[in-house]
Protein backbone atom coordinates (compact mmCIF):
# COMPACT_ATOMS: atom_id res chain seq x y z
CA UNK A 1 0.00 0.00 0.00
CA UNK A 2 1.38 3.27 -1.24
CA UNK A 3 2.13 5.43 2.68
CA UNK A 4 1.34 9.13 2.97
CA UNK A 5 2.54 11.53 0.16
CA UNK A 6 4.26 14.90 1.78
CA UNK A 7 4.75 18.18 0.55
CA UNK A 8 8.48 17.29 -0.87
CA UNK A 9 9.43 17.41 -4.32
CA UNK A 10 10.69 14.14 -4.87
CA UNK A 11 10.40 13.86 -8.55
CA UNK A 12 12.82 16.48 -9.71
CA UNK A 13 16.04 15.53 -8.50
CA UNK A 14 15.58 12.09 -10.60
CA UNK A 15 15.90 14.34 -13.75
CA UNK A 16 18.79 14.42 -15.85
CA UNK A 17 20.88 17.34 -14.11
CA UNK A 18 22.22 20.43 -16.52
CA UNK A 19 25.82 20.22 -17.02
CA UNK A 20 28.11 17.01 -18.16
CA UNK A 21 29.40 14.32 -15.73
CA UNK A 22 32.72 13.90 -13.95
CA UNK A 23 32.48 10.17 -13.85
CA UNK A 24 31.00 7.27 -15.04
CA UNK A 25 30.09 4.08 -12.92
CA UNK A 26 28.12 1.04 -12.85
CA UNK A 27 26.38 -0.12 -9.64
CA UNK A 28 24.90 -3.89 -9.65
CA UNK A 29 23.78 -6.33 -6.70
CA UNK A 30 22.63 -3.38 -5.02
CA UNK A 31 20.31 -4.70 -1.41
CA UNK A 32 18.83 -1.88 0.15
CA UNK A 33 18.49 -2.94 4.15
CA UNK A 34 16.79 -0.69 5.90
CA UNK A 35 15.84 -0.09 9.81
CA UNK A 36 13.17 2.77 11.64
CA UNK A 37 15.11 4.42 13.80
CA UNK A 38 14.22 7.55 15.87
CA UNK A 39 15.13 10.90 14.37
CA UNK A 40 16.41 12.23 17.69
CA UNK A 41 18.87 9.30 17.42
CA UNK A 42 20.52 10.41 14.04
CA UNK A 43 19.90 14.28 15.03
CA UNK A 44 23.73 14.91 16.20
CA UNK A 45 24.99 13.33 13.41
CA UNK A 46 23.64 15.64 10.69
CA UNK A 47 24.52 19.18 9.76
CA UNK A 48 22.62 22.02 11.51
CA UNK A 49 21.18 23.22 8.27
CA UNK A 50 20.01 19.98 7.09
CA UNK A 51 16.16 18.30 8.40
CA UNK A 52 16.14 14.66 8.86
CA UNK A 53 14.11 13.35 5.84
CA UNK A 54 11.10 11.40 6.77
CA UNK A 55 8.20 9.59 5.68
CA UNK A 56 5.17 9.10 7.82
CA UNK A 57 7.15 10.82 10.47
CA UNK A 58 9.52 7.88 10.20
CA UNK A 59 13.35 8.35 9.71
CA UNK A 60 15.47 5.16 8.68
CA UNK A 61 18.74 4.35 8.72
CA UNK A 62 19.94 2.73 5.84
CA UNK A 63 22.86 -0.45 4.64
CA UNK A 64 23.65 -0.92 0.88
CA UNK A 65 25.89 -3.47 -0.39
CA UNK A 66 26.89 -3.57 -4.19
CA UNK A 67 29.36 -3.08 -6.32
CA UNK A 68 30.66 -1.16 -9.31
CA UNK A 69 32.32 -1.60 -12.17
CA UNK A 70 33.40 0.91 -15.09
CA UNK A 71 34.50 3.06 -13.04
CA UNK A 72 35.92 6.15 -15.02
CA UNK A 73 36.33 9.76 -15.27
CA UNK A 74 34.38 10.98 -18.14
CA UNK A 75 37.60 11.55 -20.60
CA UNK A 76 39.28 8.76 -19.85
CA UNK A 77 38.76 4.66 -20.07
CA UNK A 78 38.49 2.34 -17.30
CA UNK A 79 41.63 1.59 -15.69
CA UNK A 80 42.56 -2.11 -14.55
CA UNK A 81 42.79 -2.07 -10.67
CA UNK A 82 40.71 1.19 -10.15
CA UNK A 83 37.68 0.87 -12.01
CA UNK A 84 35.47 -2.33 -10.41
CA UNK A 85 35.44 -2.86 -6.43
CA UNK A 86 32.86 -3.50 -3.84
CA UNK A 87 31.07 -0.52 -1.83
CA UNK A 88 29.09 -0.66 1.15
CA UNK A 89 27.89 2.09 2.46
CA UNK A 90 25.62 3.09 5.51
CA UNK A 91 23.41 6.51 5.53
CA UNK A 92 20.04 7.87 6.12
CA UNK A 93 17.89 10.57 4.37
CA UNK A 94 17.80 14.52 4.62
CA UNK A 95 16.38 17.22 2.68
CA UNK A 96 17.59 21.43 2.82
CA UNK A 97 14.38 23.60 3.87
CA UNK A 98 12.14 20.87 2.20
CA UNK A 99 14.17 20.70 -1.22
CA UNK A 100 16.70 18.31 -2.50
CA UNK A 101 15.93 15.22 -0.44
CA UNK A 102 19.12 13.42 -0.38
CA UNK A 103 21.34 11.07 0.98
CA UNK A 104 23.48 11.56 4.11
CA UNK A 105 26.47 8.88 4.39
CA UNK A 106 27.78 8.01 7.87
CA UNK A 107 30.28 5.71 6.39
CA UNK A 108 31.56 4.24 2.57
CA UNK A 109 33.72 1.18 2.77
CA UNK A 110 35.15 0.22 -0.51
CA UNK A 111 37.36 -2.76 -1.34
CA UNK A 112 39.81 -0.34 -3.24
CA UNK A 113 42.33 1.93 -1.30
CA UNK A 114 43.60 4.00 -4.18
CA UNK A 115 39.76 4.87 -4.75
CA UNK A 116 39.29 5.43 -1.15
CA UNK A 117 41.71 8.04 -1.33
CA UNK A 118 40.64 9.67 -4.34
CA UNK A 119 37.02 9.61 -2.79
CA UNK A 120 38.03 11.45 0.26
CA UNK A 121 40.01 13.94 -1.82
CA UNK A 122 37.91 15.04 -4.38
CA UNK A 123 34.55 14.38 -2.91
CA UNK A 124 34.43 14.94 1.06
CA UNK A 125 33.46 11.63 2.05
CA UNK A 126 33.53 9.37 4.83
CA UNK A 127 35.27 6.61 3.03
CA UNK A 128 37.40 3.73 4.46
CA UNK A 129 39.13 0.73 3.11
CA UNK A 130 37.79 -2.75 3.20
CA UNK A 131 37.97 -6.60 2.45
CA UNK A 132 35.29 -7.49 0.38
CA UNK A 133 33.42 -10.15 -1.48
CA UNK A 134 30.75 -10.74 -3.46
CA UNK A 135 29.65 -14.47 -4.45
CA UNK A 136 26.37 -14.84 -6.96
CA UNK A 137 24.62 -18.33 -8.63
CA UNK A 138 26.89 -20.78 -9.28
CA UNK A 139 29.85 -19.29 -7.19
CA UNK A 140 27.02 -20.18 -3.91
CA UNK A 141 26.03 -23.60 -5.04
CA UNK A 142 22.71 -21.93 -5.08
CA UNK A 143 21.43 -20.18 -7.98
CA UNK A 144 20.02 -17.00 -7.23
CA UNK A 145 21.29 -16.79 -3.74
CA UNK A 146 23.87 -13.82 -3.27
CA UNK A 147 26.25 -13.69 -0.07
CA UNK A 148 28.03 -10.67 0.60
CA UNK A 149 30.73 -9.62 3.08
CA UNK A 150 33.02 -6.54 4.24
CA UNK A 151 35.39 -5.85 6.63
CA UNK A 152 37.25 -2.57 7.40
CA UNK A 153 40.72 -2.43 7.72
CA UNK A 154 41.67 1.22 7.65
CA UNK A 155 41.03 3.89 9.05
CA UNK A 156 38.57 3.40 12.41
CA UNK A 157 36.19 2.95 13.72
CA UNK A 158 36.92 -1.08 14.04
CA UNK A 159 35.72 -3.69 14.08
CA UNK A 160 33.28 -3.15 11.43
CA UNK A 161 31.70 -5.65 9.51
CA UNK A 162 29.39 -7.15 7.58
CA UNK A 163 27.63 -10.04 5.64
CA UNK A 164 24.89 -11.24 3.95
CA UNK A 165 22.98 -14.09 2.27
CA UNK A 166 19.95 -13.70 -0.07
CA UNK A 167 17.71 -14.37 -3.12
CA UNK A 168 15.95 -12.43 -5.17
CA UNK A 169 12.27 -13.57 -4.91
CA UNK A 170 10.12 -11.88 -7.72
CA UNK A 171 10.44 -9.73 -10.99
CA UNK A 172 11.65 -5.89 -11.21
CA UNK A 173 9.76 -2.81 -11.58
CA UNK A 174 10.01 0.91 -10.39
CA UNK A 175 9.47 2.41 -7.62
CA UNK A 176 5.74 3.90 -7.39
CA UNK A 177 5.97 7.44 -6.75
CA UNK A 178 4.85 7.86 -2.89
CA UNK A 179 5.52 4.89 -1.67
CA UNK A 180 7.88 3.64 0.96
CA UNK A 181 10.23 1.67 -1.48
CA UNK A 182 10.65 5.05 -3.45
CA UNK A 183 11.10 7.34 -0.34
CA UNK A 184 14.01 4.61 0.26
CA UNK A 185 15.61 3.87 -3.25
CA UNK A 186 15.05 6.73 -5.49
CA UNK A 187 17.70 9.26 -4.32
CA UNK A 188 19.64 11.01 -6.49
CA UNK A 189 21.46 13.98 -4.47
CA UNK A 190 24.37 13.36 -1.62
CA UNK A 191 25.19 15.99 0.53
CA UNK A 192 28.55 15.97 1.90
CA UNK A 193 30.83 19.08 3.93
CA UNK A 194 34.17 20.33 2.74
CA UNK A 195 36.17 22.50 5.26
CA UNK A 196 32.63 23.21 7.05
CA UNK A 197 30.96 23.91 4.01
CA UNK A 198 27.85 21.74 2.84
CA UNK A 199 28.24 20.37 -0.50
CA UNK A 200 25.26 18.74 -2.45
CA UNK A 201 26.47 16.42 -5.82
CA UNK A 202 24.24 14.60 -7.85
CA UNK A 203 23.99 11.64 -9.83
CA UNK A 204 21.74 10.17 -12.13
CA UNK A 205 20.84 6.95 -13.98
CA UNK A 206 17.29 5.16 -15.12
CA UNK A 207 14.97 4.45 -12.08
CA UNK A 208 16.08 1.18 -10.34
CA UNK A 209 14.73 -2.04 -11.24
CA UNK A 210 13.37 -2.87 -7.84
CA UNK A 211 13.01 -6.46 -6.97
CA UNK A 212 11.51 -8.12 -3.71
CA UNK A 213 14.35 -9.96 -1.93
CA UNK A 214 14.75 -12.53 1.18
CA UNK A 215 17.80 -11.95 3.81
CA UNK A 216 18.85 -15.35 4.82
CA UNK A 217 21.34 -13.89 6.86
CA UNK A 218 22.30 -10.81 8.10
CA UNK A 219 25.74 -10.42 10.73
CA UNK A 220 27.22 -6.25 10.72
CA UNK A 221 28.00 -3.91 13.04
CA UNK A 222 28.79 -1.25 10.49
CA UNK A 223 25.91 0.37 12.29
CA UNK A 224 26.92 0.09 15.85
CA UNK A 225 30.72 1.62 14.78
CA UNK A 226 28.57 4.82 13.55
CA UNK A 227 27.21 4.41 17.41
CA UNK A 228 23.69 4.09 15.78
CA UNK A 229 21.18 1.41 17.58
CA UNK A 230 19.15 -0.27 14.99
CA UNK A 231 16.69 -1.89 15.74
CA UNK A 232 16.89 -6.30 16.11
CA UNK A 233 13.65 -6.63 13.73
CA UNK A 234 14.54 -8.07 10.60
CA UNK A 235 15.58 -5.25 7.65
CA UNK A 236 13.00 -3.88 5.35
CA UNK A 237 14.94 -5.43 2.09
CA UNK A 238 15.17 -4.48 -1.57
CA UNK A 239 17.30 -5.12 -4.61
CA UNK A 240 18.17 -4.08 -7.80
CA UNK A 241 20.46 -5.78 -10.47
CA UNK A 242 22.06 -2.93 -11.68
CA UNK A 243 22.18 0.62 -13.18
CA UNK A 244 24.47 2.98 -15.32
CA UNK A 245 25.38 6.23 -13.42
CA UNK A 246 26.40 9.19 -14.04
CA UNK A 247 28.40 11.23 -11.42
CA UNK A 248 28.06 14.95 -11.28
CA UNK A 249 30.87 17.41 -9.64
CA UNK A 250 29.81 18.96 -6.06
CA UNK A 251 28.68 22.52 -5.72
CA UNK A 252 28.06 24.53 -2.92
CA UNK A 253 24.72 24.60 -1.07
Amino acid sequence: MPEPTDAIDRISPTSKPPGCPVMYQRWAYLLFLHWPVPEAMLRPLIPARLTIDTLAGQAYVGLVMFTMTGVRPILLPPVPGLSSFHETNVRTYVHDGGKNPGVWFFSLDAANAIAVKIAQTFFHLPYFYARMSLKAGRDTKAPGVVEYATERLWPAPTPATAQARYEVTGPARPAAPGTLEHFLVERYILYTQQAGKLKLGRVHHSPYPVQPARVDAIREDLIAALAIKRPDSAPLVHYASEVQVNIYGLEDV
